[in-house]
């Protein structure tokens, strides 16, 4: 039986690991604000809408790195846990590797996803012109973004979430400096933001590789073939298929949002692509704490602390509950400003402003399942997650058949909010039984 290596759980550690990461994710949504604000200042409704699909697509097609990201961290802190320096290395060496031959293969499929994209997607003739400028140019940067996912990863195990900020922040700061100077300064719209965001990948990108070297240990590097081994990388595979499968579901349900909401008009969907930036921002400040406690259920796995996956996993929910309340809140009370803001465009913003409470409530109806997201990502427990995910989108699409016709785009936001709260649900019923897997049933102190 494995030894049991207890070590110190608190508020203090907590929030060590989740205010870096939950200001690193942060930088997204706030690309997402700028990219949006840039844009909406040309007054153009199908400008905003192909900003907004594109970024579905490209997220579509971004979605198989993210398990870069996702598996890095859970195996690298599990590895953290038994104090294994070897595997920590082996680990993002496979992660970057791998990273690399996906991007670039993503980046030769690219014309044939776009072609995918578009017609999965059905955007009107306007709004698919700026999208396809928007694809063309993002999809050269997939390899940038797939190491950037790795590293990300692999820091964030390791419990550096300071290093992952730093990188992030370098990424964000180059992307918007460029946004503004490219898309608007030189009047380049929607190209210009492209190529912004594919110099900022490439400068962390590069960055990255460079502190991923400064931190290893020399001493102790792993050997090519443990690095080949085939039992590592078909478990890293079999948990990137999970992840992936999982990515795809939440992707697939925004792109319905997306798609359905095209239904009825170009204002409707740009006020929905206006109130996404509510969700997403909501969602990254919550992923902060869901990431603190990834990295501590992982380590308390690698560790075999049975007490202390349960403090970790009781401790970073009970203030993300709370987060969940005041984000509600304060979005409710801002959603106003923030909708004026992004947008020039009266049309849009009195549309926006119809639906802006069911915005205002995603992140109390997801909590839970972001919660649980970094639980389960910790366990490397990507099988449940992927099949809940799937039961839970089924219910979705279901609710909206139900309410369509009778709610308009207010039973899209009922439908995108009970997809949040059931998977939510889902997870917490067999969390528990996950546990017991792990570290077997034995009475808990």
């Amino acid at each position: 039986m494995p030894i049991e290596k207890p070590f110190e759980i608190n508020n203090r550690l907590v929030f060590s690991l989740a205010v870096p990461v939950t200001l690193a994710y942060l930088t997204t949504p706030l690309l997402g604000l700028v990219d949006t604000a840039v844009v909406g200042q040309f007054g153009d409704a199908a400008m905003i809408g192909g900003l907004a699909v594109g970024a579905i697509i490209i997220d579509l097609i971004f979605t198989v790195f993210n398990f870069l990201r996702v598996s890095t961290s859970g195996l690298t802190a599990q590895a953290f846990g038994r104090e294994d320096e070897v595997d920590k290395q082996a680990i993002l060496f496979r992660a970057i590797g791998i990273g690399i031959v996906f991007g670039l293969a993503t980046m030769l499929l690219g014309p044939i996803l776009l072609k995918l994209g578009l017609w999965a997607m059905q955007p009107g003739h306007n709004v698919a012109l700026a999208t396809t400028t928007y694809v063309t140019v993002r999809i050269f940067g997939a390899p940038f973004t797939a190491i950037n996912y790795a590293i990300l990863g692999w820091f964030l195990g390791l419990g550096r979430t300071g290093v992952g900020l730093g990188l992030q922040l370098l990424l964000s700061i180059i992307n918007i400096i460029l946004s503004l100077a490219l898309g608007l300064w030189l009047g380049w719209g929607i190209f210009g933001v492209a190529v912004a965001t594919i110099i900022g990948e490439f400068v962390a990108s590069i960055a990255g590789i460079v502190l991923c070297y400064n931190a290893l240990d020399h001493a102790k590097r792993p050997s090519m073939k443990l690095i080949l081994e085939a039992a590592a990388l078909k478990r890293l595979l079999g948990l990137n298929f999970h992840i992936v499968l999982r990515n795809i579901a939440l992707l697939f349900a925004f792109a319905f949002f997306t798609t359905q909401g095209a239904r009825f008009g170009e204002i409707t969907l740009a006020a929905n692509a206006l109130l996404m930036h509510f969700f997403i921002l909501a969602a990254y400040f919550l992923d902060g704490l869901a990431m603190a406690a990834e990295q501590l259920i992982g380590r308390a796995i690698g560790a075999h602390y049975r007490a202390g996956f349960w403090r970790a996993f009781k401790l970073t929910s009970v203030w993300n509950g709370g987060l969940a309340l005041a984000l509600a809140v304060l979005l409710y009370v801002a959603g106003g400003a923030i909708i004026d803001f992004l947008t020039v465009l009266e049309s849009v913003r009195e549309e926006a402003k119809i639906y802006m409470l069911w915005a205002c409530l995603t992140p109390l109806t997801g909590v839970v399942a972001y919660q649980l997201d970094g639980v389960y990502f910790g366990g490397t427990w990507t099988k449940d997650i992927s099949r809940m995910m799937v039961v839970s989108l089924v219910i979705y699409i279901l609710i909206w058949w139900l309410t369509r016709d009778g709610m308009g785009n207010h039973g899209l936001w009922l439908s995108l909010n009970c997809f949040l709260l059931i998977r939510g649900v889902l997870l917490s019923a067999i969390l528990r039984s996950k546990a017991d897997e792990t570290f077997g049933k034995v009475a808990i102190k």
